[in-house]
């Protein structure tokens, strides 16, 4: 499949209204039109890239993986039916409130429900951003995608085969986690996954459960110093870091993590590789980052 990048998150709420004031005050966003009390928030050129929904939990509902044509589209579909894959088109409700062209909803082998779509409509409205930020990376219209999400995968294997022999990820990295020193200690997995852009990664896998459906999003500046004034942001509102400032390993990004209402990490960077993915040989990284990154679970 020809997969281009991870366009938009859906997050289920009990209260929109605090995602409005966290997205727009401390992480910079701009609040989008909505509609039956949900938030929709705008990052650049799209019309939106988290759609926060009223619900009765908080948590990530899904993922919005973006194809690059109409005829992409329908050769995902046939892919999807020759590998014996359920899924279900959405209505022409579903895509006016996406603002796409078509789309259908599944869910991969560990739970975790996407939707795969194509004809994103440019919202063209410039961005300006109630707390001052430049502007995110997202690439040239957006193509590049919002950033990556990090999903829980108990059964790590399965799902990792079914995103890359399914839906055509590439593998970038992988890392192997050991929190004992008994060696009897199996340890969790965690694969990082690209699709047809050059970020290093758009998706990773964690060989865990998380009941909030997510272990992070990520979203990223343009430089160290918009990383350092949303550090700052979170700071002065006594919302929780849940990892220092820190440069990863394999993709060099320079951030930190913040606790967001939805139960769920947001890692908030800059300086991410942009790769050229002809030859690419993924790798194996024996650490998560070159320096900082102490990870704390919020009080």
């Amino acid at each position: 499949m020809n997969v281009r990048s991870l366009g938009y998150v859906r997050i289920e709420s009990t209260d929109p209204a605090q995602w409005a004031g966290f997205g727009t005050e401390v992480l910079g966003m701009m609040c989008a039109e909505g509609a039956d009390g949900a938030v929709y928030l705008k990052m650049d050129a799209r019309p939106f890239r988290f759609a926060v929904v009223p619900g009765q939990t908080d948590r990530l509902e899904l993922c919005g993986w973006e194809l690059a044509s109409a005829a992409d589209f329908t050769a995902a579909c046939a892919q999807l039916d020759a590998a014996g894959i359920d899924y279900q088109h959405g209505s022409e409700a579903d895509c006016a409130e996406r603002q796409v062209q078509a789309l259908v909803r599944l869910a991969d082998p560990a739970g975790n429900r996407l939707e795969l779509y194509h004809g994103a409509a440019l919202g063209y409205d410039k961005f300006v951003s109630p707390a001052g930020v430049a502007g995110f990376e997202t690439g040239f219209n957006g193509d590049m995608g919002f950033g990556h999400a990090v999903l829980p995968a108990p059964n790590l294997t399965e799902t990792h085969a079914f995103y890359r022999d399914v839906l055509g990820f590439g593998d970038t990295d992988y890392m192997h986690f050991r929190f004992s020193e008994d060696p009897a200690d199996p340890g969790q997995g965690l694969n990082f996954m690209h699709v047809q852009n050059p970020r290093h990664h758009s998706l990773a896998l964690y060989q865990a459960e998380m009941p909030s459906g997510c272990v992070h999003l990520m979203v990223e500046v343009m430089n160290v110093d918009e990383v350092g004034y949303c550090l700052d942001r979170v700071l002065a509102r006594n919302i929780p870091v849940t990892s220092t400032l820190g440069r990863h390993t394999n993709d060099r990004m320079l951030s930190f993590y913040m606790a967001t209402p939805g139960g769920f990490a947001l890692e908030y960077g800059c300086d991410g590789l942009k790769m050229d993915w002809e030859g690419y040989t993924p790798t194996v990284s024996s650490r998560p980052s070159l320096w900082g990154h102490e990870f704390q679970a919020p009080e």
